[in-house]
C-alpha cells in the first residue's frame, strides 16, 4: 500500500470503520469491531494474494464498511429477510466505499472493479472475488468460531462450517486447517466428515 491516492482511501475507509461501537478483543487489545476485520481481512488478502491489485486491497478494508448501521433485525426473520439483507448490505458497503474512492480521486474502472468484489459476483470463476471470501472466511475461524461453537447446537455449527467450507478454495482450506487450535479442528473435522 504505497500510493498516496490508495493511502488516503484506506485512511478514510478506517476512519469511517473506527465509529463502530462494537468492541473486538485482537491479541489483547479491544478495537472497533470492522476496523479490526478490515485489518485482519487486508492481511489475509496480501498472504493469500501474494501481490494483491489495489482493488482487491481496497474491497478487503472496505467489504464491511460501517456494516453496524444496517442490522439484521432491520429484515424479516427467515432466510428470506437473511438474503435480502445480505444484498442490501453489499449494496450499502460498495456505495460507501465508491464515494470514499471518487473523492480520492480513482477512476471509474476502478470503482466498479471495487463493487463488483465487494458484491463477491463469480465467485469461484474470478479469482481476486475467491480471494476475498478465502480471507472472509479465514477472518471468521479467527474471530467467531469459539464463540459460535459455544453457543449454537452441533447440528446448527455443522451447517455453519459446511456452508463456510464450501465457499473457500483448496488453497484458504488449507490455510484454515494450519489456523485453527486442535479443539477447533477436531469440531471442524466431525462437521466435514462424510462431505
Amino acid at each position: 500500500m504505497t500510493s498516496e491516492r490508495l493511502a488516503a482511501a484506506i485512511a478514510a475507509i478506517d476512519a469511517a470503520n473506527a465509529a463502530d461501537p462494537v468492541m473486538l478483543t485482537v491479541a489483547g487489545v479491544a478495537r472497533p469491531k470492522e476496523l479490526a476485520h478490515a485489518e485482519m481481512m487486508t492481511a489475509w488478502v496480501t498472504k493469500l494474494a501474494g501481490e494483491p491489485s489495489e482493488a482487491l486491497l481496497l474491497a478487503a478494508r472496505a467489504h464491511h464498511i460501517r456494516r453496524w448501521e444496517v442490522p439484521r433485525s432491520g429484515y424479516p426473520e427467515g432466510r428470506g429477510g437473511y438474503l435480502r439483507w445480505r444484498i442490501g448490505l453489499h449494496d450499502y458497503h460498495a456505495n460507501i466505499a465508491a464515494g470514499i474512492l471518487r473523492d480520492a480521486g480513482y477512476d471509474d474502472a476502478t470503482i466498479e472493479r471495487v463493487r463488483f468484489l465487494i458484491h463477491k459476483k463469480n465467485l469461484g470463476s474470478d479469482s481476486e472475488v475467491q480471494t476475498l471470501e478465502d480471507a472472509l472466511c479465514l477472518v471468521f475461524l479467527e474471530t467467531q468460531f469459539d464463540e459460535l461453537a459455544g453457543r449454537l447446537a452441533e447440528p446448527k455449527m455443522n451447517e455453519i462450517i459446511r456452508k463456510t467450507w464450501r465457499k473457500m478454495s483448496l488453497a484458504g482450506q488449507e490455510r484454515a486447517v494450519t489456523l485453527v487450535s486442535p479443539g477447533q479442528l477436531e469440531i471442524l473435522r466431525a462437521a466435514l466428515a462424510g462431505t
